[in-house]
């Protein structure tokens, strides 16, 4: 039964496999050849963790069920077990009383039959006595009569004593019998615990094997859940989500960040800027991102030496203060905000992960931060910048609002993972890591000279090929 268990199992995995595999069209047409593709994703999709939960759990109860009733029939055995060796034990304890009883009477009959020889004797010294008393003549009939009389009194003793031994000949005979009868029972007992111990030792073996099979099938069936997990997830990663669902997801968790800055002078004293964000991570750090002209911070030479700095991130009704900025080390531009695990917490919502294959789609979702707009577009790689990939201004395809790609928009990629930020309208800055170039911390920072900062970062940006700028 094992085995046919694990036979449906392996024929639901082939099934599953054949129901959610995809091909990748755009591997298999020629890449230089634009192709339109429409994909449909069906709405009904096999639900194989709940089957393969329900084949796995009629497995189990049915090994369940197979234990209990060898469990059950190896108590009976033991109990059968247990009863005849208490009846080979009752059965030795009467053999032995018996043999005692033997015993005695065998000393008994000894001890009569040397009773009865020395009557025996006695007779026969009387009858010697008394035909020499008959003989003579001197001697008196009294003493004839009396010596008969003790001749008659010895005879009856005699044959008193034989008629003891007589009984004493049969009931050992009887003993004997019964000695046989008790050895045969004996006999029997040990033959019979002997075939118990066989059966409690076959049946312990047959629960040890079932045992060893439910272990080696339950191991099999972790295999084939996690083989099932591992599935689920590679379908999941690489199955293309619809613009719509992205935007959704976006619109879901999004993060308002806000940021305020003030310096002491008559002109540009006080500067907010609002922009809407995601939290993302490598695994493990956190940070929301977001394009430095939707902060107050300038990069400029000279740069502005700000005096106080805050912000804070918002979603829904929770809130969470701003620490620091970071600028990212390839491109200062884009600005990272870390986020502690207890404010993401407290935020809420989805944390995106950074993407891990960028090229595994060609195309992409471009989300916009501070208008409502989202579309779908392609995006190629440009030798020349490695660490950026080029948007195709020829294949734009806006779903909603007016698409008008911009510097300070995020891009995701077809599963739903963060690929990047656009640097200006043509060119989007992968994220791989959360390397920074420059820390400045919030609060009170009229010692750290901001603008000397802002002017650095300026100018590593003005190094920056001109069509990255």
């Amino acid at each position: 039964m094992n085995r046919s268990v694990l036979i449906v199992i392996c024929d639901f995995l082939l099934v599953s496999l054949l129901a959610f595999s995809t091909v990748d069209i755009n591997k298999v047409a020629d890449e230089g050849t634009p192709r339109n593709v429409k994909v449909e994703i069906a709405t009904n999709q096999v639900d194989s963790g709940h089957d393969l939960a329900a084949v796995m759990r009629l497995a189990l109860n049915e090994e369940r069920k197979q234990q209990d009733l060898l469990l059950g029939e190896l108590n009976k055995t033991r109990a059968a077990f247990a009863q005849g060796e208490k009846q080979v034990q009752t059965v030795q304890q009467a053999l032995q009383a018996k043999e005692q009883e033997t015993q005695k009477l065998q000393q008994q009959q000894s001890s009569l039959q040397q009773q009865y020889a020395a009557a025996q004797t006695n007779i026969q010294a009387l009858g010697q006595q008394l035909q020499s008393t008959s003989t003579e003549a001197v001697m008196s009939k009294e003493k004839l009569a009396a010596l008969e009389a003790e001749r008659k009194k010895q005879a009856e003793e005699a044959a008193a004593l034989q008629q003891q031994i007589t009984q004493l000949a049969r009931s050992n005979e009887l003993a004997v019998a019964e000695k046989q009868r008790l050895a045969g029972q004996l006999q029997v007992a040990e033959t019979e615990k002997r075939f118990a111990s066989e059966q409690a030792a076959r049946m312990q073996e047959e629960v040890k094997t079932e045992r060893e099979e439910k272990a080696k099938l339950a191991e099999g069936v972790k295999a084939l859940a996690s083989r099932s997990g591992e599935l689920t997830k590679e379908i999941r990663e690489n199955r293309p989500l619809t613009p719509n669902t992205i935007f959704n997801e976006f619109v879901t968790n999004r993060v308002q960040a806000r940021f305020d800055a003030f310096r002491s002078g008559l002109i540009g004293t006080n500067r907010r800027r609002d922009t809407q964000t995601v939290l993302a991570s490598d695994g493990t750090n956190i940070f929301a991102l977001c394009h430095v002209q939707d902060t107050p911070l300038s990069l400029w030479n000279p740069g502005i030496d700000w005096e106080q700095l805050t912000g804070f991130l918002m979603r829904n009704t929770a809130s969470a203060q701003i620490q620091s900025v970071s600028f990212y080390l390839h491109d200062p531009r884009v600005v990272l905000i870390p986020v502690s695990p207890a404010d993401a917490r407290q935020l809420g919502g989805k944390i995106y992960r950074i993407s891990s294959e960028p090229y595994k789609f060609q195309d992409a979702v471009l989300l916009g931060t501070r208008e409502d707009y989202y579309g779908e577009c392609r995006f190629e790689i440009d030798l020349t910048t490695p660490e950026y990939v080029r948007l195709d201004h020829s294949f734009l395809k806006g779903l909603f609002g007016k698409f008008n790609p911009s510097r300070g928009d995020l891009v995701f990629s077809k599963t739903g993972e963060l690929l990047g930020i656009m640097a200006n309208a043509s060119y989007c800055m992968m994220i791989h890591s959360f390397d920074a170039v420059a820390t400045i911390r919030f609060g009170n920072v009229a010692k750290l000279h901001t603008g000397d900062t802002l002017a650095i970062l300026y100018t590593m940006v003005t190094e920056l090929p001109s069509k990255l700028q």
